[in-house]
């Protein structure tokens, strides 16, 4: 009998339960899918860097080599496992040619290599050690865009494409080289067009052994002239890109099983309404409560049923959409099976908290008087009335949108699902484009331990740097666009540590004040005796605001206090800035920052510097980021556009749920109101009234919160990667105009839609005695 009863339900209620399983499916898919993604790129990225053999510690350096002091100390430190020196041929972007296109506006240092023996190995596509023949020459994942066969001319020397490259250290965008794999005859062929830098690269034992080791090879004076790169760090570059787009995915879905919940409250209190008086028969002949939750949890749970499983289904179907950058990039993972039964958990629990918040829901039976239910056909409410608002000391409203205004005011509770709704969908719509707008702005790269200017130049550890900086210095005084510049120059300190333990740092001394970065706390350094830390440094060392470093220079100690903790993802996210003067000590590398005086030049003056000063790496910061960030920007760009869509459709489908509700309860008010002379103009009217000013009060409440608790929680995902403090550069014309009137014109129609059937109640059918 319930199995014929439910089934004569669906029928009699198909627009509903279609509307209740499309929200189930999408909630369902949505969360599946973000589950099943991440624990694939997390799979994905374990499984590459074990083929790969990634190095756990990297130093890279620029310079001459000890290698057999290295050797040396490979041997006597009981950590270290495996050790090799791998070369880096560095060739100018102008000097490589692909296709039709060089690499002169790269900002990645782009170099040939050839491959490991021992570990660090560069893959192919299927995940097997690649050994390129003479002539043949594979290319980093990042130029896709060259296909099998074509020509790549490098320095002069022309090679075929025979394939791409997945790369465990420098897949990343945020890696800042990029390997091109050839030969060892070709590469010996070639090897004096470039400047070489050198892998120096160890694995351990065990990697909890890292920081430990990682202090002895700095404590030991060995070769340091570049970036320190370790394992965590290569897992978290790999990650950043595509973790980011899934994290803000499963926001989403987070949020969309709640409006899911809320529109089921929505459907289940409409179908009680409509079927008040059936529900009063049944309460009257006797039939318990628990009988009659049957009927209508039967139903609910064959859509959460259908729904859920759809849903999985769905989430499998797209998963091989939304995995092609993380199969191209990464691999397949051998745990796919386990992450798609984690989603179908995801959504087995989903199925789980439908059924139990239609079962709470459902309580509302108990309330329900059957004499009042079979008289009117429909459930009044008690208390509805708002004594210290009557019409007729109204003189502000039109009347109609006093009476709309005053029924909102006057049953908080029935309209707060609703404003629930508008908060979410706001929430929804504005969280990813204010991600997007924040990591495509500009002011972006300060988060990356970037000071904010419009070109940077980098000049590494050469012969005769002063001369070549002084070059720089000379051609931006000329250039009538500069508006300034400063010159940071890095070097290596040694310093104290609590434990008493030798450990050395790199220090970025220069003007900090012209072209900060983000702090997280305090500010840049000014005078002599301070020092800002980056976030990793600070954790590392255990140091506050306030607290004293102190470094040897120059053999002698200097006291420096700490002024600042602020954001970097750079050379190994551990830097520190200072502003104290040092003429000693071996330079690692110099960056120049430089402001224009006009915007839109930033471009072709960095093309003009690459050119004048081929020595030195030129980037303009808006190019750089573009670079960098690209396939980020573009996943929460697509993402931005699907949840504004998404936050749209769902507004409109329950703003028409709460209209049918309210129609359903509200006939005979309606039916009275007619009788008194109100037309269904006038009645359409109140009904607009309620729901611009939920609209009004959601959408404010949603971009407050979108502000504060979504930059939060979104700071918290880019925390995790390096870059702490986040906070949103927000588009106001998006936030404040086209998102607030996208969300007006959607609730119009639906209220609009939804009020075409009061014109069909009849004043004879609804009142009674």
């Amino acid at each position: 009998m319930f199995r014929r009863i439910i089934w004569n339900d669906f029928i009699k209620s198909r627009t509903i339960s279609v509307i209740m399983l499309l929200f189930i499916t999408a909630a369902a898919a949505l969360i599946s899918l973000g589950v099943t993604l991440g624990l694939q790129l997390a799979g994905s990225i374990d499984e590459l860097m074990a083929q790969a053999k990634t190095p756990h510690f990297l130093q890279m350096h620029a310079g001459a080599v000890n290698t057999a002091r290295l050797e040396r100390f490979a041997q006597e430190n009981s950590d270290v496992k495996e050790f090799q020196v791998l070369e880096f041929l560095n060739i100018d972007g102008a000097e490589i040619r692909i296709g039709g296109d060089t690499l002169a506006d790269s900002v990645q240092d782009n170099g040939l290599c050839t491959q490991s023996n021992v570990f660090d190995y560069l893959l192919d596509l299927d995940g097997q050690i690649i050994k390129p023949v003479d002539g043949e020459i594979y290319l980093p994942i990042a130029y896709a865009k060259a296909g099998t066969g074509e020509k790549v001319t490098i320095a002069g020397k022309e090679f075929t494409v025979a394939g791409l490259l997945r790369d465990s250290q420098m897949n990343s965008p945020l890696a800042s080289s990029k390997r091109f794999l050839v030969s060892e005859n070709d590469y010996a062929s070639i090897r004096n067009k470039g400047n070489i830098e050198y892998l120096i690269e160890f694995r351990l034992k065990s990697l909890s052994a890292l920081s430990k080791f990682e202090t002895a090879y700095n404590s030991a004076g060995l070769e340091s002239n570049g970036p320190t790169v370790t394992f965590p760090l290569f897992r978290m570059m790999n990650a950043v890109s595509d973790g980011l787009m899934i994290a803000v995915l499963l926001l989403i879905s987070g949020l969309a099983v709640l409006i899911a919940f809320l529109c089921i409250r929505f459907t289940l209190i409409a179908k009680i309404e409509e079927d008040a008086r059936e529900i009063g028969i049944m309460k009257a002949i006797g039939l318990r409560i628990t009988d009659m939750k049957k009927l209508y949890l039967g139903k609910y749970a064959v859509i959460a049923a259908i729904g859920s499983a759809l849903g999985w289904g769905l989430s499998i179907a797209l998963e091989g959409v939304a995995l092609e950058n993380i199969l191209l990039a990464m691999g397949h993972s051998t745990g796919t099976v386990f992450a798609r039964m984690w989603g179908g958990t995801a959504v087995f629990f989903v199925f789980l908290a439908v059924i139990i918040y239609v079962n709470n829901v459902l309580n509302r039976f108990r309330k329900i008087p059957a004499a009042q239910a079979i008289r009117f056909g429909s459930v009044l409410e008690k208390g509805t009335s708002v004594k210290r608002m009557p019409l007729r000391k109204n003189r502000l409203l039109h009347t109609n949108v006093f009476l709309g205004v005053k029924d909102v005011l006057s049953r908080k509770s029935l309209y707060l699902t609703m404003l629930l709704v508008v908060v979410v969908s706001t929430f929804i719509m504005l969280v990813p484009q204010n991600l997007y707008s924040t990591i495509s702005s500009p002011g972006f790269s300060s988060y990356m331990g970037i000071g904010r200017s419009d070109i940077m130049i980098r000049v590494q550890q050469a012969d005769k740097n002063p001369e070549k900086i002084a070059a720089i210095t000379q051609a931006l005084k000329k250039d009538e666009a500069v508006a300034e510049y400063v010159v940071h120059t890095t070097k290596r300190f040694p310093i104290q540590t609590t434990n008493g333990a030798d450990k050395t740092i790199k220090i970025d001394l220069g003007n900090h004040t012209e072209f900060p970065v983000y702090y997280v706390k305090g500010e840049a350094p000014r005078a002599e005796d301070e020092i800002a830390l980056s976030v990793m440094n600070a954790d590392e060392l255990g140091k506050k605001i306030g607290d004293t470093l102190v470094l040897t220079d120059q053999d002698r100690e200097r006291d420096l206090k700490v002024c600042g903790i602020y954001s970097d993802i750079t050379n190994g996210g551990k830097t520190a800035k200072a502003a104290f003067a040092e003429n000693g000590g071996n330079v690692m590398w110099y960056t120049v920052y430089v402001k224009l005086k006009e915007n839109g030049l930033s471009i072709k003056k960095a093309a003009k510097y690459t050119q004048q000063f081929s020595f030195a790496k030129v980037a303009d910061i808006d190019g750089y980021i573009a670079q960098t960030f690209g396939p980020t920007i573009d996943s929460i760009r697509n993402i931005s556009v699907a949840a504004m869509i998404a936050a749209l459709l769902m507004t409109i489908l329950v703003t028409l749920l709460m209209m049918k509700m309210l129609i359903a309860k509200e006939r005979h008010p309606i039916a009275v109101m007619k009788s008194l002379g109100f037309t269904s103009g006038d009645i359409t009217v109140q009904f607009f009234s309620r729901f611009l000013l939920v609209l009004f009060m959601g959408i404010l409440a949603g971009t407050i919160l979108a502000n504060t608790l979504g930059e939060m929680l979104t700071g918290m995902v880019i925390a995790s990667f390096g870059a702490t403090a986040f906070k949103f550069a927000v588009n106001p014309v998006f936030a404040y105009l086209i998102s607030p009137l996208a969300m007006s014109c959607a609730v119009v129609f639906a209220v609009v839609f939804g009020t075409s059937g009061i014109k069909n109640i009849q004043v004879s059918a609804h009142i009674k005695e």
